[in-house]
């Protein structure tokens, strides 16, 4: 049979200290809805009021659609802001965004296209535009 060894004596090294805590990093961010919105936007109700004008089509009244926007969940919301910033940034508005549409499909002239795509909303538009895009490309 063998035998169990013992330490006769523990050395001091091998004694356990205690290991000091992980600083959480200062460049994680939140990645649940509701913190995001909070730290880019500062609250929902802020944010509402802010996408509802560009948002607002043609026959949207805006604070209508502002009540509409309050009750949505914070992900559409940011998924609204990410549009509203690529829309203002890419084309500059709605009116311009719809004109590019238009040229895009070479229907600049076409009237009743220009207003049937005002009535449509902006994520829509913008899907509009970059499939446009996308398909110049191609050509």
């Amino acid at each position: 049979m063998a035998t169990k060894k013992t330490p006769t004596a523990t050395p001091a090294a091998a004694k356990k200290t205690a290991k000091p805590a992980k600083a959480k990093s200062a460049t994680a961010a939140a990645r649940h809805p509701l913190a995001r919105l909070k730290a880019q936007h500062g609250s929902k109700a802020d944010l509402a009021a802010k996408l509802a004008a560009p948002l607002a089509s043609t026959s949207d009244d805006v604070e209508t659609l502002k009540g509409r926007l309050a009750k949505a969940s914070n992900r559409q919301l940011l998924h609204l802001a990410a549009v509203v910033d690529t829309v203002q940034k890419k084309f500059g508005g709605r009116a311009q965004l719809i004109t590019a549409i238009g040229a895009a499909a070479n229907k600049t002239k076409d009237q009743a296209y220009l207003t049937k795509l005002g009535t449509l909303s902006l994520p829509r538009l913008l899907d509009l535009a970059t499939s446009g895009q996308r398909r110049a490309k191609l050509a």
